[in-house]
């Protein structure tokens, strides 16, 4: 995608829906985190991609998403995966949960964004199933965070 000079784009293989941001975890903690992921039972379902929208940090944009249409079983996965995380000791969410994939970062050179949101505003598409969830490790970097994969859950 282009059009909005000064965003830095998500390479394909960097775009993920996240259904549990973790935060910091020592390996130990990880490792729980993995088994019980590992045990946990839930059957495919599908979503879809709509429209576009921002997040914004002390009144400026600080990244691009487009939105996942809002399904009760995704809910429902990320409400199971919280409930894990809880049991582990680590905090409850606080915000609500918005399902989106990051497309792109801004910074303060990001050209403005109100024309390429009003021009896509109507972004849909057809459903696809969501068969697997995967544990992601994050690294941040000059150029935003990356992620590793660490482990693979297929659903039902």
């Amino acid at each position: 995608m282009e059009g909005i000079a000064g965003a830095r784009w998500q390479s394909d293989d960097q775009l993920h829906l996240t259904l549990r941001f973790v935060g910091a975890m020592d390996q130990h903690g990880a490792n729980d985190l993995a088994d019980l992921l590992g045990r946990l039972r839930f059957h495919a379902f599908p979503v879809e991609l709509a429209g576009v929208g921002r997040f914004e940090q002390n009144g400026r944009t600080s990244s691009l998403w487009v939105g996942v249409q809002p399904h009760e079983k995704l809910f429902a996965l990320h409400r199971k995966i919280g409930h894990l995380c809880v049991s582990l000791g680590l905090a409850q969410e606080r915000r609500a949960y918005l399902p989106h994939i990051t497309l792109a970062r801004c910074g303060r050179s990001t050209g403005t964004l109100d024309s390429f949101i009003a021009r896509n505003a109507g972004l849909a598409s057809a459903p696809f199933e969501v068969d697997h969830f995967s544990l992601y490790e994050s690294h941040l970097g000059r150029e935003g965070a990356t992620y590793k994969e660490i482990a693979h859950y297929g659903l039902l």
